[in-house]
Formats: C-alpha cells, sequence, structure tokens
C-alpha cells in the first residue's frame, strides 16, 4: 500500500515542519512517504526551488535556538522529498499520482489560498483544463481519483486558518456541486476522503537557497482527532487531540497576542526600522511591560477557562522562542495588518474570557484595544 504524501505548496515552513517530520519518521524506520511537491501557482521565481526537490543528497534545514535554557544548533539533510511538480506543468503526471499513488495530501497555499477564483465556478471546473486556484485543482483531481477508484485519501492542510479541515472540505464541495458533481461524489467527499482539522507552530525565520531553510526548535502539529483519521506517522511534535481549541488559544493569545503587545509598542514609540522582537525584548522596561501583560492579565484569562499551568509552561517556552539568539523576526513584519491583529489576538482573547462569566479587568490590553487606530505614519512604516 502506497504511503505517499502530495504536498500543496514549497514554502520553506513546510521544508522545516512536515517534510522533516517525514525524514525524521522514515530514519526511525516508519513506513511514510516519499513527498511529491507541488507548486500550486505558476510563478516563475519558485520555479528553480521546484527543480532542486528530490536530489538524493536531500536539502539542509538548520535548527537553532535555545530549548530547555539551552541553546542547541544542529543541520540535518532532509530526504523524505522525492522530487517537485508544477501543477500547470505537470498536471498529467500530477493527475496520475494523486489518482493511483496518494495515501496522504498536506497543504499550506498561504492566506489567500482557499479563496475560489470565478474562472472555476460552474460547468467548466471538470471541462479537463487545469482550474486556477488551489480548490479548484483539488477538486478536479479528487473526482480523477474517484472516477479511477483510487479509494479513500486523508487530507491534512497546514494554512493558519480556524478549522482548514471543515472549511477546505466545503469549499471543494461548494465548487463540485456548482459545477454539476455527481451525487456519488460528493458522497465519496464527504465519506472517503477525511479533511483533518490541524495546527502548525513553528517559526522558520529565513530560507537556505535554492531549498532548505532555518527554523527554531520548537515546533507543534496538532491534528483533531475525527472518525477515519489515522496519523501518518508517530513524531513528538505531531499531537493527535480531541480538542484543538486549547493548542489554538495558547498560540494565538500567548505567542500572538505577545508579538502584537510588541508591534504596537513599536509602532508607537517611533523605535528603529530594523528592530527584531529579540533586540526589542532586551530593553528591561519593555521586557517588563510584556510580562506584566502576561502575568497580570492573560494567564488570569486562561486560568478562568482551567488552563492556568498549560498558560504558565506555554510562557515560558514563547519567551525562550523570542530570545533565540539566531532568530531575526523583525517587528515591523509582524505589525502589518495590526488592527486586525489587535482584533483577532487580543479582543477575541478577552471575548473568551468572558465566555467564562468574568469580566477580567485587564487594563494593559483594554488599553492598547482602545488606542488601536493607527496613523497612516505608523501603517506605511510598518510595511517599508
Amino acid at each position: 500500500m502506497s504511503t505517499r504524501i502530495i504536498q500543496f505548496g514549497t514554502s520553506r515552513f513546510l521544508q522545516a515542519h512536515v517534510d522533516l517530520f517525514v525524514h525524521e519518521a522514515r530514519e526511525a524506520g516508519q513506513a511514510i512517504g516519499p513527498i511529491t511537491i507541488v507548486q500550486v501557482s505558476g510563478s516563475a521565481e519558485r520555479a528553480g526551488r521546484v527543480a532542486a526537490f528530490g536530489h538524493p543528497q536531500g536539502y539542509p534545514v538548520i535548527i537553532r535556538g535555545i530549548e530547555a535554557g539551552r541553546k542547541v544548533g544542529r543541520r540535518i539533510s532532509v530526504t523524505s522529498v522525492d522530487g517537485g511538480i508544477s501543477a500547470l506543468a505537470d498536471w498529467a503526471k500530477l493527475k496520475a499520482l494523486f489518482a493511483n499513488d496518494a495515501a496522504f495530501v498536506v497543504s499550506n497555499t498561504g492566506d489567500r489560498g482557499y479563496e475560489l477564483s470565478t474562472d472555476d465556478r460552474g460547468d467548466t471546473l471538470f471541462s479537463g483544463r487545469i482550474p486556477t486556484s488551489f480548490v479548484g485543482k483539488l477538486a478536479a483531481l479528487l473526482l480523477h481519483r474517484w472516477q479511477a477508484q483510487g479509494g479513500p485519501l486523508t487530507v491534512l492542510p497546514c494554512e493558519l486558518l480556524n478549522r482548514n479541515g471543515d472549511i477546505l472540505q466545503q469549499a471543494v464541495l461548494t465548487l463540485a456541486a456548482e459545477a454539476g458533481a455527481d451525487e456519488a461524489f460528493l458522497r465519496y467527499v464527504v465519506t472517503e476522503v477525511v479533511f483533518a482539522n490541524t495546527l502548525v507552530d513553528r517559526i522558520v525565520s529565513e530560507p537556505i537557497e535554492p531549498v532548505g531553510a532555518v527554523a527554531e526548535p520548537y515546533a507543534l502539529w496538532a491534528i483533531e482527532a475525527k472518525p477515519g483519521l489515522t496519523l501518518p506517522f508517530d513524531h513528538p511534535s505531531v499531537v493527535l487531540t480531541n480538542d484543538l481549541e486549547p493548542y489554538e488559544r495558547l498560540k494565538l493569545h500567548i505567542l500572538n497576542l505577545g508579538h502584537t503587545v510588541l508591534a504596537d509598542i513599536w509602532l508607537r514609540e517611533d523605535r528603529t526600522q530594523d528592530e527584531t522582537v529579540r533586540v526589542l525584548l532586551q530593553d528591561a522596561a519593555i521586557r517588563d511591560r510584556l510580562l506584566a501583560v502576561y502575568g497580570q492579565e492573560v494567564v488570569p484569562g486562561f486560568a478562568a477557562h482551567g488552563m492556568a499551568d498549560a498558560a504558565k509552561a506555554y510562557v515560558e517556552v514563547t519567551l525562550e522562542r523570542f530570545d533565540n539568539p539566531f532568530l531575526d523576526h523583525r517587528v515591523a513584519d509582524i505589525a502589518q495588518n495590526h488592527v486586525v491583529k489587535i482584533e483577532r489576538r487580543i479582543g477575541a482573547f478577552l471575548d473568551w474570557v468572558a465566555e467564562t462569566g468574568t469580566t477580567p479587568a485587564a487594563p494593559i490590553l483594554r488599553g492598547l484595544i482602545a488606542g488601536q487606530t493607527v496613523t497612516r505614519h505608523e501603517t506605511e512604516r510598518a510595511k517599508a
């Protein structure tokens, strides 16, 4: 039985996350992979990356940072990928692999990856042309697999969207229904194709050309259990859970919230354009302000949900990640879309805590929300 993974997306994140995990599982003797990496778009700048995948010597991933209070550094040659192809240039090959050889699908197609192209709406979707969007391509490939009697499949999306598996399944079903798909095919998508909800977490700070990446030691791939789902492999960073929400809340309301607090300070105090998170936190006064947010407002909010110990532990790990001496994470990058991030990371946190029937004081966070109107100068500065 095949254990091949078809991966949509060439990102350095997946190279240092899922692809590395698969490599390590294979090194431990597990039967999983290999991985075929698919370039979803026709971007010319990614063509060299696609061509570089699959070299027998693998590609490098360098892990650097602080782990349990100690500096770590190691280099791994990842050999789990046996080739890269372009969905546009190699559509026939992709169809054959998808129908006959795939056991798992992984995707990381960016913030707009699930958008439905108007080109893919209606009865032209299954006309034989190559669909425009990722969702359209996936729908067409699933139809081809169903027609070829390719059997069940597990889809493990890694896009940073809440309930990403549910959203992706519904998008596929929407396009297929609009295209007039056979009811038996729609049932196949619902009953034989498992779309898992997942959460990924790892800071991958820079690429290595043409393929490879530098990443922090911390990594998590949390996958929500559901009927018919079997994990593709065992790995210390892969967690099967009945409830993704605690993992999502910790990441969103500690790691991401902390980033937004720091970005707000950076925007309003006219700090250096290229300042990084690590350098910003070397300012003792700013570090104390972040610790006050965590200790006086964030951890008590998690405690109201019975998650005090988990929150305290995650704060410690987060501070280690922020202090990574090898990670140059520019605050200007974090500060983009700042107002939206305040609502999603801070406003949503206070709403979540209020669900317990308590009204947290949280003066620092509430003050940040109250002053969230960012001037044009600040916005342009964050984009510069």
